[in-house]
């Protein structure tokens, strides 16, 4: 079995105190991970001054190049894995083995760290709006005749991680070019991807010293929430809330993303319906950037079923399977208790339009699935209007038009299908939306040069006002 180290500070470190994590489906011990407790981490943190010392000694341009370095390393080498190595199969497997994320879908977001690695520059250029970066190698230049100056929030970031999907790893790559340690806290079934992240980057010449990794408990996340600067945590509802009002934590929670119909468009909401099941079922819906919601003006009932028939036709296989589209949840449990949870939420006012002869729940491969669903509510006020699961599962909301904005909630992504110029103002003013597509891309499709939650430039540096005397 595979031991796998804390990593203090780039170097490896066992712990007496480790988790056994295991395989989905056969329950075979597929990894042996070191935990950090509260005391060594806040011991640790200390240090991160120095440890930020050791990437300012490299320019944003050096950086850069160790990005794509890494990008490659982390797709093709064979990388440390505790004691021993790891390729980059060997890595799809023990992902998907422990997350329940299908072997295809594993590739696919290796594909995607991968391209953001490989395009950071741009990543970067979006994130600043164009800034020339070596002001943060001098702490000032002269932009537009004027002089500028940015100071940093954070002698790290720290990461609370999530285990839903690899891809969401991306969102924290562009703290090394911009220069801030990264403290990174797995979630419990997905070490894998922030481990291989840190190795390709050493790898790659980044300073070891710039990469901490502590799988540990509430109580040595709360010490990194704390003792960063600034720091981003993943998690649901419950994990988040008690963050939702600290400056220095920037909040990735559900996304409740929606695609929005205009009454323009409403009489062809067929040539749509692709999208709409791209939306819901992509990466297995685990996103927070998948649709859980498709609110429409009119003929929610005909989308629904249309929709719920589509969606029908997805079922449960097993992980190694290439068509496989939906993934295994860790805890067998869980899966029942998130139907019985719809279930008794739906009451008379909705309908599981994609149940047909399908049971909700479904074995495969020896793992626990649940088949995508599909409900049909009957008002915007209904309990799973705005619900959110690990599952491919959206709601079809009829509202009036007019109300539609002021109705859907705080939304990480809408779609929106219409020309029409008042409901787009609407869409552009409301507070709710954080990330607006206008026209029929999938909620998603991102762009990788822009945030689609928080900008981590913004989130890291503030620019400081400097005059110059002249002469």
């Amino acid at each position: 079995m595979i031991n796998l180290p804390l990593l203090r500070a780039g170097q490896p470190y066992t712990s007496l105190d480790t988790v056994e994590v295991l395989h989905i489906a056969t329950g075979e011990p597929l990894v042996n991970v070191s935990q950090a407790n509260r005391g060594l981490i806040a011991r640790d943190l200390l240090a991160m001054g120095k440890n930020r010392e050791a990437l300012q000694a490299h320019s944003v341009a050096e950086l850069l190049i160790i990005c794509k370095k890494a990008a490659e390393l982390f797709s093709t080498a064979e990388l440390p894995l505790g004691d021993g190595t790891q390729t980059p199969d060997d890595y799809i497997v023990q992902v998907s083995g422990t997350t329940g994320l299908p072997q295809s879908l594993a590739r696919a977001n290796m594909a995607k760290i991968h391209l953001v690695f490989d395009e950071m520059a741009a990543v970067l250029d979006g994130l600043t709006r164009g800034l020339d970066l070596a002001v943060l190698d001098t702490g000032q230049n002269i932009q537009d005749g004027r002089p500028l100056s940015y100071v940093s929030l954070a002698r790290a970031l720290g990461c609370i991680l999530p285990s839903n999907s690899p891809g969401v790893h991306s969102l924290w790559l562009p703290a090394i070019p911009l220069k801030t340690p990264l403290v990174l806290k797995p979630g419990r079934e997905e070490p894998w991807t922030p481990y291989r992240i840190a190795q390709a980057l050493i790898a790659a010449g980044c300073p070891p010293q710039a990469l901490s990794f502590y799988p540990t408990d509430h109580g040595g996340s709360a010490e990194i929430l704390l003792r960063s600067g600034r720091s981003l945590l993943f998690g649901g509802g419950a994990t988040v809330e008690p963050w939702l009002q600290d400056p220095g934590v920037q909040i990735h929670g559900p996304g409740r993303s929606k695609i929005i119909i205009g009454a323009d468009k409403i009489d062809h909401w067929e040539q749509y319906l692709d999208l709409m099941v791209t939306s819901i079922v992509a990466n297995g819906g685990r996103s927070c950037i998948n649709a859980s919601g498709i609110w429409v003006p009119a003929h929610a009932r005909e989308i629904a079923e249309a929709l719920g028939e589509r969606l029908s036709q997805i079922h449960a296989r097993p992980l190694d399977d290439p068509e496989a589209q939906l993934a295994a949840f860790a805890n067998p449990e869980m899966p029942h208790k998130l139907s019985a949870l719809i279930d008794a939420q739906m009451g008379n006012a909705a309908q599981d339009m994609a149940r047909g002869k399908n049971e909700r729940v479904a074995e495969a491969g020896g793992g626990t699935f649940l088949n995508p669903t599909l409900i049909h509510v009957d008002n915007y006020e209904h309990p799973l209007a705005n619900g959110e699961y690990l599952f491919p599962f959206a709601a079809v909301v009829e509202t009036p038009q007019q109300a539609l904005v002021e109705r859907i909630g705080p939304t990480l992504v809408a779609t929106a299908l219409t020309e029409d110029e008042q409901l787009i103002q609407q869409l552009l003013a409301s507070p709710h939306v954080e990330r607006l597509n206008l026209g029929p891309i999938p909620t998603n499709k991102l762009s990788w040069d822009q945030p689609h939650e928080g900008n981590l430039f913004d989130f890291l540096y503030q620019q400081r006002a400097l005059q110059r005397m002249a002469g």
